[in-house]
Parts: structure tokens; sequence; C-alpha cells
């Protein structure tokens, strides 16, 4: 008999809307997702699809209002958005850490890096000063930032992007969490620099036994990092799945497109003409989405019912599921 196994974090019909002068934006809604201990998650979309929205409703990163968060999000047995403001800062930065897009506009510029990293040690873990400071500089060390020492003297201006971005990570993962939300952590990075963040996140991940979840629009990235999958579009999950079983047989017309659209080197196409698919018209406004399946508008197969009524999630395996009349049927 196969016991199920508890997720670290389990997310049920999570809402979170945006109260502006226009109207109502739904960013995220209605999302279930389940974020196992040890492993690895992506959470993939074109930009604007929620993605990022999901990591801060999270972490209560939203300013409330205009931000509005609903539903359940359970890390253990506690429901984070039941906690107050002193409960959800003793997770936050501790047992949930998080890397932003940007380190440069994440990072305090009138701080030196290893105040910003004792900062958070010396608050979650209790240390003294001297303490948190040695272990700021070991964190240095162990992210492969060259005299740390040295460095985590200096201001986040004085740094490379690379730099930044490790010292961002050394930052996370101080107070070893078991969780982290990596929101596009190789944005503006070269190739090679993309290559160094990635293999170093994973030997980290290893060594502090951390779950990831890593937003990204990058499907190479998540070919090469997660084992499983969540797709996502206009605010909701279309489709998720191991990765392996993503990359060979995409079942949610939307996935099949992100996939299409990906340049190969050697790659033979049916068609003979045209070398990438595209994905036809745009993301519908958050503000006027359309009835039914929400990509209904840009599909290649859509019927009556699509336009209708919204499709049901329909779970074809373990961790296999689709949001999709086709499935449906």
């Amino acid at each position: 008999m196969n016991r199920q196994v508890k997720p670290l974090v389990a997310i049920s019909d999570l809402h979170t809307r945006f109260h502006t002068l226009d109207g109502v934006v739904n960013a995220v809604d209605g999302l279930d997702l389940d974020i196992f201990r040890g492993g690895t998650l992506g959470l993939v979309g074109e930009s604007g699809c929620g993605k990022s929205v999901t990591a801060l409703s999270i972490l209560r990163l939203l300013r409330c209002p205009p931000a509005e968060i609903e539903g359940r999000i359970l890390f253990g047995d506690i429901n984070l958005l039941d906690l107050g403001r002193e409960g959800i800062r003793k997770i936050r930065g501790n047992s949930i850490s998080m890397i932003f897009q940007e380190p440069m506009t994440s990072l305090n510029p009138v701080l030196t890096i290893g105040e910003q990293i004792a900062e958070a040690i010396a608050l979650h873990q209790g240390t003294s000063k001297q303490e948190a400071w040695e272990r700021a500089v070991e964190m240095l060390q162990m992210v492969q930032i060259p005299e740390p020492g040295a460095r985590a003297r200096e201001y986040p201006h004085k740094l490379s992007g690379g730099m930044r971005q490790r010292a961002m990570i050394a930052m996370a993962l101080s107070c070893h969490p078991q969780l982290l939300l990596a929101d596009e952590p190789t944005t503006a990075l070269d190739v090679t620099i993309q290559a160094q963040i990635m293999t170093l996140m994973a030997r980290l991940k290893e060594e502090f036994d951390t779950s990831i979840v890593i937003i990204t629009h990058n499907l190479g990235l998540i070919a090469e990092m997660a084992r499983r999958v969540v797709v996502m579009y206009a605010g909701k999950v279309v489709e998720e799945a191991p990765v392996r079983d993503l990359f060979k047989e995409p079942l949610h017309p939307y996935t099949q497109g992100l996939l299409g659209s990906i340049p190969w080197i050697g790659r033979k196409f049916k068609t003979g003409k045209r070398q990438l698919q595209e994905i036809p018209g745009i993301v519908p406004s958050p503000l006027e989405m359309p009835e039914g399946c929400r990509f209904h508008p840009r599909c290649p197969r859509v019927m009556n019912v699509c336009c209708e009524q919204e499709p049901p999630m329909v779970r074809l395996a373990e961790h296999r599921r689709v949001s999709c009349w086709l499935e449906a049927k």
C-alpha cells in the first residue's frame, strides 16, 4: 500500500486580487499547488500570468490593500494567511526564503553585503553580532565569492551582477530554509554566469536539503533543474507534469505552443516552412478575461464548449493534470 507523502506547502483555492481604479485584477485565480520536501518545482508561463504574485502571496509580501489574498497556504499545519505580522516575520527569511528577480533593487544600497546577511542571521537565529558576521562571511565563501571577508565589507554597487546574485543566494540560505522561492534567478545574467548560478543552487539544495520553486519563463532552465513543472496562464494552472513527461508529451495547447516556440539545434520541423511555431494573439487583459477557457481566443484547437464553459482540472496520474476540454471528454 502506497503511503501518500504530505506536502511541505499545500496551496488550495488561492485568489490574489488587486483593487485598482479601473477595476479588480484577478492576478491569481483559484490556484491549487503542492510543494514537496526536497523537490524542485518549476513554475512557468508568460509575463503577467501570476507566477511572481504566487510567490509573493506565499510570503505575504503584497501590501493589503490594494492586494487581497484569499484561500489557504498550509506550511506544515500552519495556514500562513492566518498569521499576524510577527508570526509571518518569523517564517519569512527563516523557514521560507526568496531570491528576487533583480538583486540590485533587492539589496539595500546603504548597507554592506555582510551587514545585510548578518542582520537576517542575528534576527532569526538569535546569535551575537560577531557570530552573525562570521556566519555571513562563511556563507559568501560557500557561494564561491572570492575573498569573502573583503567582499562582505563592500556595498552592492561594487559587485558584478553575478556576484550580487550569489550574495542574494547566500542571504536566502543563511538560515537554512526549508523552502527557497527563486524568482527569475538568472535574469540579466549572461549564459556562462547563468550556468554557474544554477549549478551553485543545485549543489546548495542538496547540501541544505532545501525545496526549491523556480519561477521563470525559461523552459531550458526548467528542463535542467526541475523535477516537476506547473504551467500557468492568465492566473490559472493549465497543466502540471513531471518534467520529462511535459517535454515529451505536452497536453494543453498552450504548453504545446510554448514548447513549439523554443529553438532547438538540429531540430527537424514537420512543416518545412516555418522554423518556429508561434502562439497567435496576446494575453488577455486581467480586467477583461474571456468567458470559458481563458486560452480559447488563441487556441488552434478551440471548440464551442471552450468559449462557453471553463474546463475542469483533469487528473490523469500522480502529479499529472491538465485543464482542457480536449482531455475532459
